[in-house]
């Protein structure tokens, strides 16, 4: 098999694409703007949600399930949250077709089955949720809900690209329901660093924490805290969120509850969600020309072992080690695999497992098992250690977690390289234009200092990281004092 990536330098985006389709990860569907995730790509999602699913459950949420189809009147009901996704709604008009007398074997729209209400096919779910909140609050004891949702929503994209931009893709999204201000605000903090954290521990991906300004901030929000991350070719990738809804969906829906006094007041609210995009931003954070490349903690298959049989005197000797390796290894949790097919060449193999990221790769033929010496291959930096078969598991897992360290280690270098303090202007755009990362800066707050921004240089306010505390701290772009520190950059 040759290499079919595009390299990074000749062409980020073709490169991207590259691995996507070449790693078998994902491609495009019949229906145009959204995708099939195949098995290896739906793989390393599934273990993701695992790890995620098990934090929300560790922090006192629970799933449910909540309807793709949303009426059209409630969507309307919080009226800044129907207003920033109206342009990306699929909606059902009809729930019927039939044949068309004029052409035969085509099929339309039936008019008598014509809705009496449309509905939404969902691009968020906080109107239906916070519709069934009505009926679940009464009192304060029925709070806090701690609700989240694996689900698939549609937002229809103009511009879309494998994992980072559909027309449909897959998420989780909380929807949380509390007594007071205080409280669920502590929520919104809690979910954000759950991500961060989720983040740096499973995708070795560093990130950056803050909240969005008025004009990034999730529609219906009134605050949006996020974590940022920082893709190879220099631009930001906005890889998770959690909004703070304050009253808004409360007042909107009419959720009440009475507090022990039994004085009535709305409800609270948070929402907060990761998607798929976080596929898109493991890629482009670790790859590199020979493909992907996965951390460990999130690797399908973390170890193959290949047995190279060239004769049948060294087969049962090359079986038997191979297994024993194999079953030391998934007893110890190892999520491995032995690759015995006869009908590929190792060297197949060998370029397969490097396209397709495995972290550690092991070849067992009859020249390692009568030198007692095996090479311990790890793909994100090339390099082979060698071992006998006495240390040879305790190797192995070592190596998984010096991969995963090595990993996390050089992507906070890249972050940390890639990451500049400015107070000129002129200095400003010149890293912008460069596209060499985040530049730190102080803004006075005015949406117009930030819209001009965007219109000269196409960067954006990935996150507001202070407010306030460095009094000396000019505005960027106005000159005059600033009232927030924070971080630019152009992004996905």
């Amino acid at each position: 098999m040759g290499n079919k990536i595009t390299s990074r330098k000749e062409d980020y985006s073709k490169w991207y694409n590259d691995i996507v389709i070449n790693a078998d990860l994902a491609e495009n569907s019949e229906v145009r703007g959204c995708m099939v995730i195949k098995p290896y790509g739906f793989s390393i999602w599934e273990l993701m949600k695992k790890e995620l699913d098990q934090m929300f459950k560790d922090t006192g949420h629970q799933n449910a399930y909540f309807p793709l189809f949303v009426p059209k009147s409630l969507f309307e009901a919080e009226e800044k949250n129907a207003e920033g996704f109206a342009k990306e709604c699929a909606i059902v008009t009809h729930y019927r077709l039939k044949n068309d007398p004029k052409k035969k074997g085509k099929l339309i729209l039936d008019p008598e089955s014509k809705l009496e209400e449309e509905l939404i096919v969902r691009p968020t779910s906080e109107a239906v949720i916070w519709k069934t909140y009505k009926k679940w609050i009464q009192s304060y004891r029925d709070l806090p809900i701690l609700i989240n949702q694996w689900a698939n929503v549609v937002r229809w994209e103009m511009r879309t690209r494998l994992f980072l931009r559909t027309s449909e893709f897959l998420w989780q999204e909380g929807h949380t329901a509390h007594s007071t201000k205080d409280e669920a605000m502590s929520e919104c903090l809690l979910i954000n660093n759950i991500y961060a954290e989720f983040a740096e521990k499973f995708m070795a991906m560093p990130v950056l924490k803050g909240s969005k300004s008025e004009a990034e901030r999730f529609a219906g929000a009134e605050e949006t805290l996020c974590i940022e991350a920082l893709m190879q070719d220099g631009k930001a990738l906005q890889a998770g969120t959690s909004h703070f809804l304050g009253q808004n969906f409360a007042k909107a829906f009419d959720v009440k509850f009475a507090d022990k006094s039994g004085k009535l007041d709305y409800v609270w609210a948070t929402s907060w969600g990761v998607s798929t995009r976080l596929m898109g931003a493991l890629i482009m954070t670790h790859s590199d020309d020979k493909g992907l490349v996965l951390p460990p903690n999130l690797a399908p298959t973390q170890v193959v072992i290949i047995p190279m049989i060239k004769s049948e005197e060294s087969k049962n000797k090359i079986e038997e080690l191979s297994d024993k390796i194999f079953n030391d290894l998934k007893s110890n949790g190892v999520r491995v695999k032995i690759d015995s097919r006869e009908n590929f060449t190792l060297g197949y193999k060998l370029n397969d497992y490097e396209l397709k990221g495995i972290p550690i790769r092991l070849v067992i033929g009859q020249q390692e098992i009568e030198n007692d010496e095996y090479e311990i291959f790890s793909r994100d930096d090339f390099n082979k250690i060698k071992s006998n078969s006495d240390d040879i598991l305790n190797n192995i897992i070592k190596s998984l977690d010096d991969v995963q360290n090595r990993m996390l280690s050089k992507a906070k270098k890249r972050l940390n390289d890639n990451t500049h303090e400015v107070s000129s202007y002129d200095k400003f755009k010149e890293i912008i234009e460069s596209q060499s990362g985040f530049v730190y800066c102080g803004w006075d707050g005015e949406a117009s200092s930030e819209e001009s921004i965007k219109k000269e240089t196409k960067a954006t306010i990935r996150c507001i990281v202070g407010n306030g505390e460095d009094k000396d701290l000019k505005c960027i772009y106005s000159g005059n004092p600033a009232k927030h520190k924070v971080i630019f950059a152009k992004s996905y």
